[in-house]
């Protein structure tokens, strides 16, 4: 019987990978596949983080403790490994200086004729107005719209989330409109704006124009 190959580069390209480095502000910021061991940092920038990131983040059921407690992590984890094994999701670990500080994670990936999907992410407290989150946001769209395959990313934020959409402003998004009553976040259905990106529009790429503005350099 003659053996049966499966081309995995098809079925996820792009992941898993490591991204960067890049120098900002707050240190050099690198991007890699998440992991089991990240449990311990994650939880305890969550749960420390709580006031930061609950008014931004969709409304899950059960308590904040819970949710981003240490035993948390390990299904998360499993549920966006499998994911990304299937080609659906490239889900990263943002660090800076070797160190912890935020995800981000490109979702609801689709190939054939469209080849989009949506980047989300959030960083730590710590690291807010340091350039951690426009780094990460260069960085991963340069990969999926290059390496990974895709033709357009969105994103979608709250119009009062003034941080993140200057973040991806600065990263190159474009406004596209406003979804009203998009997504429960913090107990009722909030307005959301829309921004997206296309290959054609990245130029020489998001990390290059990034360090072109002085925002950020190669080590």
């Amino acid at each position: 019987m003659q053996a049966v190959t499966y081309d995995l580069e098809a079925r996820h390209p792009g992941w898993p990978t490591r991204l960067g480095p890049l120098r900002v502000a707050r240190g050099t910021v690198e991007l890699r596949p998440i992991r089991l061991l990240d449990a311990g940092d994650w939880s305890r920038i969550r749960l420390r983080d709580r006031v930061h990131l609950e008014k931004w983040e969709p409304t899950s059921p059960g308590p904040w403790s819970d949710r981003n407690g240490f035993w948390a992590w390990p299904p998360q984890w499993m549920a966006l490994r499998s994911l990304a094994r299937k080609g659906q999701c490239l889900p990263f670990t943002i660090t800076v200086d070797g160190e912890l500080a935020g995800q981000i994670t490109i979702g609801n990936v689709i190939r054939a004729s469209l080849r989009s999907a949506w980047v989300g992410y959030w960083v730590s407290s710590t690291m807010v107005g340091g350039g951690v989150a426009t780094a990460a946001v260069a960085l991963v769209v340069d990969h999926v719209l290059g390496p990974g395959g895709l033709h357009r990313v969105e994103a979608t934020v709250r119009p009062e989330n003034a941080a993140s959409v200057r973040v991806l402003t600065k990263a190159g998004f474009r406004q596209e409109g406003l979804f009203r009553r998009y997504l429960d976040v913090a107990g009722d259905w909030r307005d959301h704006l829309c921004f997206a990106i296309t290959a054609e529009e990245t130029g020489e790429g998001l990390v290059n124009r990034l360090i072109a503005a002085g925002g950020a350099e190669r080590p």
